[in-house]
């Protein structure tokens, strides 16, 4: 039976959770994050191995599926963060109807959007238009379908795959406020989602529409995808918008279609009546790149 999976998800906000969130608002964060991307390229060997083995140990980072383990060898802080994985080390679902999750994390929200609007965490909701950068007429391709929400944490594998094959229709590039998207700040911002700045990918696939968000954060330095490469920087204060046409670029389910340079989180967007999640997923739930969320319905 289909349903909407909150119920045992994050907890409504507490004095602590504002605590860590109010000191974002006035953080000059994009000059942070820009910050941080000059120090995570940095190649002086002496810094990066530095950095890198602090982060593995704060974080416990295991790089058993690595695509490189020793964390040495790679040549700056950032190619360790978005390392490759091994081939083998996500084996994807057989049955092609499948819908995968895209991204290793953790599940902040999954179910249905209702009444054009998700939930971002309890109590707490925003618009599908608000989302896809204020294209309400897009957005009503959604209304009445389905979203799951990542949440990939610094210790995660951080290159985003498509949940399902798909044709290349549509990019956008939203700017907008660079908040951590952190559990505490998910619980106490408003619209956390549809005020970050995000790169929103719109694909056309055989089981109807499907939109793929990278939503940005503080120390997101950038976002890139495997069809455009970087994205942002720079940030401007601009909407921009890339149309596809055929013939379109096409990528299989699975395949790697972009990267945080740095971590944040990644909602997928699917139409309605299309999708029926698994039982037993819930916010809060680990997942990994390649597990199967859910299946298509017939179309």
């Amino acid at each position: 039976m289909q349903r909407i999976l909150s119920a045992t998800g994050p907890k409504r906000a507490v004095l602590s959770d504002w605590l860590k969130a109010l000191p974002l608002y006035p953080l000059p964060q994009h000059a942070l994050s820009r910050l941080v991307l000059h120090a995570a390229r940095a190649r002086n060997k002496h810094w990066k191995n530095a950095l890198i083995r602090w982060f593995v140990r704060t974080y416990q980072v295991d790089l058993g599926e690595a695509g490189e383990p020793d964390a040495t060898a790679y040549p700056d802080f950032n190619s360790f963060f978005t390392r490759t994985l091994r081939p083998d080390a996500r084996p994807l679902p057989k049955d092609p109807a499948t819908l995968i999750c895209p991204a290793d994390g953790v599940i902040s929200e999954i179910g249905r959007i209702d009444d054009a609007h998700l939930l971002q965490a309890k109590g707490r909701h925003f618009s599908v238009g608000e989302l896809l950068g204020g294209d309400n007429q897009l957005a009503t391709r959604f209304h009445g379908g389905h979203f799951v929400t990542v949440y990939l944490s610094p210790r995660d594998y951080h290159r985003v795959h498509m949940p399902a094959a798909g044709e290349l229709r549509t990019m956008i590039h939203v700017p907008g406020r660079l908040f951590s998207v952190a559990p505490h700040t998910v619980r106490t911002i408003p619209r956390l989602f549809s005020r970050n700045e995000r790169v929103v990918s719109l694909f056309d696939t055989a089981h109807g529409p499907l939109a793929v968000i990278l939503v940005g954060a503080i120390c997101v330095a950038s976002i890139e995808t495997v069809w455009a490469g970087v994205v942002t920087p720079p940030r401007g204060r601009r909407l921009r918008r890339w149309h596809y046409p055929p013939p379109r670029y096409r990528l299989a389910r699975g395949e790697e279609l972009g990267r945080f340079n740095m971590g944040s989180t990644v909602i997928v967007l699917v139409g309605p009546e299309r999708v029926s999640w698994r039982d037993d997923l819930a916010a809060t739930q680990p997942v990994r790149m390649g597990q199967a969320l859910g299946r298509f319905r017939d179309t």
